[in-house]
């Protein structure tokens, strides 16, 4: 399967392709491997790009969701989309027969991954948030590919295709709507080719931040695939929950744990810049399966406040390399600031300043997916920058290559 051709013909002929997909010997594990992995990380990363890199402007004003949030933001919503497309599949199989349709379950994921198309490739207009709601029309354009898959490869009669689709929109917005409320309590405050039969065949992707294996990858889906399906057919809510997360981590096969808390606030400077640490906090754990940790410190005096971040999400350099968004750059200014993304030899680092000295921000992304970021009250960027050279940035990238 191209993966070129494919997005073409069933975006564009999709009467014709569905009979085609039908008669592929295709799995699970090989249709996230081959298509899935790759289309998911256009929404994702688009978003994080508009959001967190450009913000929303307008009228001498600018809104953008802090870098580190954004960061996070992307990698979680990221993993649970991608279990998105296994609930949703079940959901497909399990109401073929009240439709009239025969229940086949790498079909019904057939279904779903190929009618979403449309929408993860209109996930590129979130890149610029005054074109999100163009989104909107890949949506549509999904629900008229799923309507037209569900006969074809489900079976169901035509006549009532379209309430098979009515049903199975409206379960896709109510899993989007948990998964919504997944990412916003997790996340921090303010692919290769398979044999038809599902046997590997070693593809890996290079990375600064090591070697991204897919095999590996497709192996814990599958895996995760079976812990759902049993958790559905028993009932337990727990254990779907658990195999949701499996899903979700799958990307970050073969990633490292995070660098503990205690060691991440260990390098957080008792003075910077002449100012003492007031406050700090250290955090680490998982949730639904992402594992990540941080420390954060407070410096502030009378006329001057300093903060210091740093987060280790464990599995980000996989979906690091899925994405290759580290390696976009620009500059952008205005009346009233100025915004720079730039490469420091293999660190991306981005910086923003107002013009008149009120507030500046540094933030770099480490080899090896550690995030520092420092904000600055009353500080011009030079001293933010200055602060930040007071943190030891290889010794992080250090802890972060040892860990397994």
């Amino acid at each position: 399967m191209n993966l070129v051709n494919r997005v073409r013909n069933i975006l564009l002929s999709p009467g014709t392709e569905w009979p085609v997909i039908e008669q592929e010997p295709e799995t699970v594990a090989s249709i996230y491997t081959k298509y899935i992995v790759f289309l998911a990380a256009i929404p994702a990363v688009a978003g994080f790009i508009g959001m967190s890199v450009f913000g929303i402007g307008g009228f001498g004003m600018r809104m953008r969701v802090p870098f580190v949030t954004g960061l996070v933001q992307m990698v979680v919503s990221y993993g649970l989309s991608l279990a998105m497309f296994y609930v949703l599949a079940l959901i497909v199989d399990a109401l073929a027969p009240t439709f009239g349709g025969q229940k086949h379950p790498v079909k019904a994921f057939k279904v779903v991954a190929y009618s979403m198309t449309a929408a993860m490739v209109a996930g590129i207009f979130s890149i610029l948030p005054a074109l999100a709601v163009l989104g909107l029309l890949g949506a549509l354009w999904s629900i008229w590919l799923l309507y037209n898959g569900l006969p074809a490869l489900m079976k169901a009669p035509k006549e009532k295709a379209l309430g098979y689709t009515a049903v199975v929109v409206v379960c896709g917005i109510v899993v989007g709507v948990v998964i919504g409320v997944v990412v916003s309590a997790i996340t921090p405050s303010p692919m290769g080719m398979m044999s038809s039969h599902g046997g590997a065949t070693g593809v890996t992707i290079e990375t600064p931040q090591g070697t991204v294996n897919l095999d590996e990858m497709a192996r814990k889906m599958e895996e995760a695939g079976k812990r759902m399906e049993q958790a559905s057919q028993s009932g337990d809510v727990n254990a779907m929950g658990q195999a949701a997360g499996a899903m979700a981590t799958a990307m970050g096969a073969g990633a490292r744990t995070p660098i503990a808390a205690q060691e991440l606030k260990a390098l957080l400077p008792e003075m910077l810049s002449g100012i003492k640490r007031s406050s700090f906090e250290s955090q680490g754990g998982a949730a639904m399966g992402i594992n990540m940790s941080s420390a954060e410190a407070e410096y502030r005096n009378d006329a001057q406040g300093l903060s210091v971040t740093i987060t280790d999400v464990g599995g980000l350099s996989g979906l690091a390399a899925m994405a290759g968004w580290m390696h976009m750059t620009g500059e952008r200014e205005d009346e009233y600031s100025t915004e720079r993304v730039y490469k420091d030899g293999q660190r991306t680092v981005r910086e923003e300043s107002q013009k008149d000295g009120s507030s500046a921000e540094v933030s770099v992304v480490l080899v090896g997916g550690v995030v520092v970021e420092v904000r600055g009250e009353g500080v011009a960027l030079g001293a933010v920058k200055q602060a930040l050279s007071s943190i030891d940035l290889s010794r992080l990238e250090s802890l972060a290559a040892q860990q397994k």
